[in-house]
């Protein structure tokens, strides 16, 4: 299994997941366009890509999701509530092309193994993906102001974890937005900050865990050193091997990652 963060941030979000037999999106939240020379820059053809899984129907995840499915016939999963968002945001999809992935099920497609799990987000029935091949797995989960001690037991010991840092909590305070959207970004339905992904993911980690990527961040209320910084002090005092058992990695709104092999 490869995979590269294409795109993480509040702009947009575009994960790309490769397999021998499958190519997969998880969210579409740029442009077509702009998701083409993504992929064209870690040498991938959006022509070969075979579907799209969604999260949620905020804008930053679904942008392209419209385009990418009438241009290039491309199957869209999202949960039976999240669709009956989609289909008036995205405008019309093929019927052959519209599947519900149940929230909470396990599901294989072509060589790989996928997991539905719910979070809490101020969307409709918002919902993110683990991915499991040959005994590798990769967890994503963003997009959510708590990680309940359900999800911690469920997706512990990942081989990859994509965790949501989205802001700190002292910029974000201190930042311009008003307070309505400040007091969103904070609640439980909101986005998790640096220290709260922190010891979140620190209660996940295992001896399988090798990668964790920060997701999500904020232009206006993070910085991606002090994200790593407190993510790595969060995660030392917990009495993790940071750097020796596993690496912090960031993620970029405008880059992708480099494509990674788990």
């Amino acid at each position: 299994m490869k995979i590269s963060m294409l795109a993480s941030g509040s702009s947009g979000n575009v994960t790309y997941i490769e397999t021998p037999k499958k190519k997969i999106l998880v969210d579409a939240g740029l442009s077509g366009k702009k998701i083409e020379q993504l992929l064209q820059r870690i040498n991938r053809n959006i022509a070969d890509v075979d579907c799209i899984f969604v999260t949620h129907e905020h804008k930053d995840h679904i942008h392209g999701v419209g385009v990418l499915a009438r241009k290039y016939g491309m199957d869209i999963y999202a949960n039976e509530k999240t669709w009956t968002e989609l289909d008036r945001l995205v405008g019309k999809i093929d019927v052959s092309q519209k599947h519900i992935f149940k929230m909470g099920t396990r599901m294989t497609l072509g060589d790989v193994d996928i997991i539905s799990y719910g979070v809490s987000h101020d969307a409709i029935a918002p919902q993110f993906y683990a991915f499991e091949k040959d005994h590798k797995n990769f967890v994503m989960l963003t997009d959510t102001g708590y990680v309940s001690q359900y999800l911690r037991d469920a997706l512990t010991n990942a081989t990859a974890y994509l965790m949501e840092s989205n802001h700190d909590v002292d910029l974000l305070r201190a930042g311009s937005y008003p307070w309505s959207t400040k007091q969103r970004i904070l609640s439980d339905k909101g986005h998790l900050s640096n220290e709260d992904g922190a010891l979140a993911v620190s209660d996940m980690l295992g001896y399988h865990t090798k990668q964790i990527y920060l997701g999500h961040l904020s232009k206006e209320n993070n910085i991606k050193t002090l994200a790593n910084e407190t993510f790595s002090h969060v995660l030392k005092e917990k009495g993790h091997a940071v750097n020796h058992d596993f690496v912090i990695r960031d993620t970029d709104p405008d880059e992708p990652t480099t494509l990674f092999t788990l």
